[in-house]
């Protein structure tokens, strides 16, 4: 203390207060903060003042207190049963006090906070239905994990722990939907608004999505609604990877990987490089492969029947088809350019013959009705190709009666064009050209099975008489093929083969010469001729290109949900008579990066997708080839 101050008698500004004078300035201070008057007041009493009195100020203060303060699970006990208590009283004139009650952190607390939050939620949504809105969206929300939650979840799947912590929310939402049934359309319309951003991390979408399957379970009711959501959000998500994009990165990180075992002097880490080539690098495409995964898990749940199925069970299966087939038609077939989500009825139609049944009857109707656009039909023949081809779990004999139904389909397309003179156009015939070239890429695609091994014998034609030895089936095999008149439908006016891919054509036009089922390179060459681009100055013109054509079952690049396809798909293997697809005009398309065994095997089909302008046109080539 200074001199001046010790005789003048003023206080120091520096004077420190004794221990029992600041005890006394916090006590002070603590009784002013705002939480203590709604705290002492309670919930009950500030609603009943606000009822009788016309006065909201206690309202307002205890909605920030319930906002602000951390409470313990004994307040939070006291205030939900208060709540609970006057619940007829919380009009929509309560709405913001409403709203923090069921904002309450009650999921990771004490069974007894739990129930009773359940309780007054029931309560709350059954008095006021008003109130559903807010709720099932407080409810929903705790089905979207966190971004930084990832090690709680695994390939989509939570940990026991985060599962348990999930559930009570689903009991809530289960009780609501059986009392209350206008909370559906309410619930539906949370679980669509809330569905995560396509760019999320891929536990947040794939926690997400677990939660929505999990609905189902408790409540078929929303089954074909949520698939048919879920289908859409994948679509999205599909759009978002392209094929290129997942092939590229998943060429990188095999490199990486290569490169890491190769520098790799003590195996110590072995278990983390495996780990870290089992799904694509791409993070959307990572995104739809696990959602994908789960999707898959949910249906072989669902449809796989074996002898001791019941009755029930076998309902349960035909109806999910039925849905999945619906959901196709009027969401995945008008879709452009997909390229992973088709897969889903592919998978679902490998489970049983029947389904893989309807789901092609549904297409060839679909193809054949001149009422539907196109587009539409052009697009459900490619489904019919790319599916026929890939399929492994389908018979021989549903490729060779598609094939008689394709060419018959043609041969009266034909007939009828050349009576009303139609000319070669791509719009107008778009159909008839989907259709050829599904007959040329079906049989340049199951060419081996298709001549099973006639090769091996001299060839058989219709007039001649059979050499001992050999095989009736293989001679009905060359039969068959020579009654779908190939020559007729490739040399025609309309001219399918300019339209048609060019390894589509190339590889067809080399199959039938093999079998001397027709004589295309003539065609090809005046085709590729046609093509050559036609320059004015600086100026140049393309002729009339290609149909834009997608087979849907292309070869699967998504690497964990892969086995749910790979055991019933059929990889295209190049034959000896097919060694010109591989000629001069692929090598100087050849690719700078590696690509997937799969994808390598299919050359004849991806090439044409990555150099859209094949340059098949010089006839040097064509020369060399035959």
């Amino acid at each position: 203390m200074s001199v001046l101050t010790s005789t003048t008698g003023v206080t120091s500004i520096l004077k420190t207060f004794s221990g029992e004078e600041r005890h006394r300035a916090k006590t002070v201070a603590a009784n002013k903060v705002r939480f203590s008057t709604p705290k002492e007041k309670g919930l009950a009493e500030s609603v009943r003042v606000a009822v009788e009195e016309g006065n909201f100020y206690l309202v307002k203060e205890f909605t920030f207190f319930l906002w602000e303060a951390e409470l313990d699970d004994d307040e939070v006990v006291l205030i939900l049963k208060d709540a609970k208590r006057i619940v007829h009283n919380l009009t929509l004139d309560f709405v913001n006090v409403v709203e923090a009650l069921l904002s309450l952190n009650w999921k990771t607390r004490t069974p007894e906070i739990i129930e009773a939050y359940t309780e007054f939620w029931i309560d709350i949504m059954v008095a006021h239905n008003r109130y559903l809105p807010i709720g099932v969206s407080k409810l929903i929300n705790h089905w979207i994990p966190g971004d930084l939650d990832a090690s709680d979840w695994v390939n989509g799947c939570p940990l026991e722990c985060t599962r348990c912590q999930l559930k009570p929310t689903h009991d809530v939402l289960n009780r609501i939907l059986t009392a209350v049934p206008m909370a559906f359309d309410v619930v539906m319309d949370v679980i669509s608004t809330k569905f995560p951003y396509f760019k999320k991390p891929a536990h947040v979408t794939a926690g997400y999505l677990f939660n929505v399957l999990w609905l189902i379970e408790y409540k078929p009711i929303f089954e074909e609604l949520i698939l048919q959501l879920v289908l859409q959000k994948l679509l999205v998500l599909d759009v978002n990877a392209p094929r290129d994009q997942i092939d590229v990165e998943t060429d990188d990180a095999d490199d990486k990987l290569e490169a890491d075992r190769m520098f790799q002097i003590d195996d110590v880490s072995g278990d983390n490089l495996i780990n870290a080539g089992q799904t694509v690098k791409h993070p959307v495409g990572q995104t739809l492969d696990i959602c994908l995964l789960m999707l898959y898990k949910f249906i072989d749940s669902k449809c796989r029947i074996n002898q001791n199925s019941s009755d029930q069970h076998r309902w349960t299966a035909n109806r999910l088809f039925k849905m999945l087939l619906y959901i196709f038609d009027e969401v995945l077939l008008p879709s452009h350019n997909t390229h992973h989500v088709q897969f889903v009825l592919f998978h679902v139609t490998s489970i049983r013959s029947a389904y893989s049944e309807a789901f092609l009857n549904l297409l060839w109707k679909k193809a054949q009705n001149p009422n539907v656009a196109a587009i539409i039909r052009h697009a459900a023949v490619g489904y019919m190709a790319s599916f026929l081809a890939r399929g492994k779990f389908l018979p021989l004999s549903t490729v060779v009666f598609y094939l008689k139904q394709f060419s018959k389909w043609i041969h009266t397309y034909i007939d009828e064009s050349d009576e009303n003179n139609q000319t070669c156009s791509l719009k107008a015939n778009l159909v008839f050209y989907s259709v050829c070239q599904a007959v040329f890429y079906l049989i340049a695609f199951r060419a081996t099975d298709l001549t099973a091994s006639s090769k091996d014998v001299d060839l058989v034609l219709p007039w001649t008489d059979t050499p001992s030895g050999f095989d009736t089936k293989h001679k009905s095999n060359l039969l068959f093929l020579q009654s779908l008149q190939l020559s007729r439908i490739a040399m025609c006016q309309l001219n399918p083969l300019r339209y048609c891919l060019a390894p589509v054509a190339t590889a067809f036009a080399g199959v039938t010469r093999t079998y001397q089922l027709a004589y295309c390179h003539t065609v090809l060459e005046r085709n590729a001729r046609r093509k050559l681009a036609t320059v004015y100055g600086h100026d140049k013109s393309m002729p009339e290109e290609t149909a834009e054509t997608f087979f849907p079952f292309d070869p699967y690049l998504l690497k964990i949900s892969k086995k749910y396809i790979e055991a019933n798909y059929v990889v295209y293997q190049s034959n000896d008579t097919e060694d010109y697809v591989h000629s001069s005009a692929e090598d100087r398309l050849s690719r700078k990066r590696r690509d997937s065994e799969m994808v390598e095997e299919d050359e004849f089909i991806i090439l044409d997708k990555r150099q859209k302008y094949l340059e098949i046109s010089k006839s040097q080539d064509f020369d060399k080839q035959y």
